[in-house]
């Protein structure tokens, strides 16, 4: 077992406590009310689950690969705004799936997302205690939501992926009020 640095310690530490917070809010819940939306929103515990792993997995394949583990490649012909005004003829393939993250998907269980979620933290947790330093940058790829040149730090990767959990633990939080009125602890 590798002994982590106290910056590495905290901030894993950090990202614990928000997976935490989040996969919480589905304990005791049937996988039925795991798909359920029970707002306006068209946010799902399920999918807020698989979504949270999804975008830790990309982003921590980020850190190890640069920006080729996030290709937003275009189908000929489709622009960004086709995208954004949801008027393309054809959709590539990470928009598609990047929606279908957000929802509960036939088949699907809590047992098996929640079981996902442990591996990708478990690979998450060995990657950042193997990167040799967490200044180390990437250049961010090419996509309307990135600055033309940014470029990310492992750090500020691994506070990104903090925030965005926590930040769906507040999501998830509210739904789960709204199923059942269970509040977190």
């Amino acid at each position: 077992m590798t002994t982590l640095d106290a910056e590495r310690g905290e901030l894993l530490a950090a990202l614990a406590t928000a997976r935490s917070a989040l996969t919480s809010t589905v304990r005791g819940l049937t996988d039925e009310q795991l798909g359920e939306r029970p707002t306006v929103s068209a946010l799902c515990l399920g999918g807020l689950i698989k979504h949270v792993a999804s975008m830790e997995e990309q982003w921590l394949r980020f850190v190890v690969e640069g920006p080729s583990a996030m290709r937003y490649d275009l189908p000929e012909g489709v622009t960004w705004a086709d995208l954004a005004d949801g008027t393309a003829r054809e959709y590539p393939q990470w928009a598609i799936d990047h929606q279908t993250d957000f929802q509960l998907l036939p088949g699907e269980t809590a047992a098996g997302i929640l079981a996902r979620y442990e591996q990708v933290a478990a690979r998450s947790e060995e990657i950042i205690a193997s990167v040799p330093d967490l200044s180390a940058t990437h250049p961010l790829p090419e996509a309307p939501w990135n600055e033309p040149g940014a470029v990310r730090s492992v750090r500020r990767v691994l506070t990104h992926v903090i925030a965005e959990t926590a930040q769906h633990a507040g999501h998830a939080d509210i739904l789960r009020e709204t199923i059942d009125g269970q509040k977190s602890s």
